[in-house]
């Protein structure tokens, strides 16, 4: 057979294969309607797994592992069909329209904001940059900050998400969990790092560093070049800055911003310390109610799945079945469970998208715990 006559009768063949697909959904449909009539569960695993069992039984060997990969599929689209015929009681998607509707057109220009630091702090810069006029509150941790909103002190709390070269800031991923709060806005800022010292300290007299982990990290490849020099964690770049101004030690030195060299009085033994050039931190605005501004277009989840083989595959299946794109996915293990991990998604989609709507709605009936954070823009 020609190329051309080898794609006829595939084409044929996929004509087949369409109006059967068809005829499965009508199905499925109708298993939908039947459990709905008789309160049973959406999912059947059990038969699941034993159709995929069988399939693979019949198919030639060679075709086994490619079968199940189909049925696979197959379910999950049944499952998302299913699903689709009914969203009323979803909580989530109330959730979705009773902060689009309450929450104001604009972004507010000036808050009552919390932040973690003091004066000159990498969060004070992302706070200036999502607010024109912010009333800050400097709190001495991140759970300060939490807590700050927590108690109606400020209206939203600033922190740090993640860092382009050093990773996501564990602790506010595990107090995101933690408090019912919800991300309104989000921000990249660009992270220039700079070794300062007090007046009249020259490079080769430092024997200590000061500086936040996620800084620290940052400047790894920098530190290493200062042979026997201790480093030291501090709780934030601007307080070991203004700790390192008032200590009075000619030997002691801080990575922090050239900002801080300003407002501290130290001078700077070194420019642009960081690994990379191209260094950034996302910082979160968080609130206490949902609120979604007009332009959201970036949507935050926590997951936690059910420990079975396949958990995770099932989930990143429905992302694909809506085509919604997935910007970001990373684990982290559940204190006191074992082998139980916490998923956090990022995703990419207008907040009135109804495929949005759809995929909250079936991984909220599904997951083992859901927690819709946020649909908020970045910039």
């Amino acid at each position: 057979m020609t190329l051309e006559e080898l794609r006829g009768e595939i084409d044929s063949v996929d004509d087949s294969l369409l109006a059967l697909f068809e005829r499965r959904m009508e199905l499925a449909r109708e298993v939908w309607r039947y459990k709905e009539e008789h309160a049973l569960p959406l999912r059947d695993r059990e038969r699941e797994r034993k159709l995929l069992y069988r399939l693979c039984e019949k198919a030639p060997p060679a075709l086994a592992e490619y079968a199940a990969a189909l049925f696979s599929s197959l379910m999950e689209l049944s499952a998302s069909y299913q699903a689709a015929q009914n969203q009323r009681d979803s909580a989530v998607k109330r959730l979705l329209s009773q902060a689009a509707a309450h929450t104001p057109k604009e972004f507010p220009a000036r808050a009552a904001v919390a932040c973690q630091g003091v004066e000159g702090a990498y969060s004070q810069a992302a706070c200036d940059k999502l607010f024109s006029l912010a009333d800050i509150t400097y709190m001495d941790s991140f759970e300060g900050v939490f807590q700050a909103v927590e108690s109606g002190l400020c209206r939203f709390g600033v922190l740090p998400l993640e860092n382009s070269s050093a990773g996501s800031v564990n602790e506010v991923y595990d107090l995101l969990g933690r408090y019912q709060f919800h991300i309104v806005r989000g921000v990249k800022l660009p992270i220039a790092h700079s070794l300062l010292a007090p007046q009249g300290t020259k490079l080769e007299d430092v024997r200590e560093v000061f500086s936040h982990e996620q800084a620290l990290r940052q400047c790894s490849q920098f530190l290493k070049s200062l042979n026997g020099v201790k480093v030291t964690e501090s709780e934030n770049t601007a307080r070991a800055a203004r700790q390192v101004a008032g200590a009075g030690r000619g030997d002691a030195a801080v990575i922090s911003s050239l900002d801080c060299a300003e407002l501290y009085g130290l001078s700077v033994l070194s420019y642009h310390v960081q690994n990379s050039d191209s260094n950034y931190t996302r910082f979160i605005c968080v609130s206490k109610e949902p609120e979604i501004y007009p332009g959201a277009h970036r949507t935050s989840l926590m997951l936690a799945l059910k420990h079975r083989p396949g958990a995770l595959y099932h989930v990143l299946a429905r992302f694909y079945t809506h085509g919604i794109n997935l910007n970001k996915l990373e684990s982290r293990p559940i204190p006191g469970r074992e082998f139980a991990f916490m998923f956090y998604f990022d995703i990419e989609t207008p907040v009135i998208s109804d495929s949005l709507q759809q995929l909250l709605a079936e991984l909220e009936r599904e997951a083992d715990m859901f927690r819709y954070l946020g649909t908020y823009q970045e910039f």
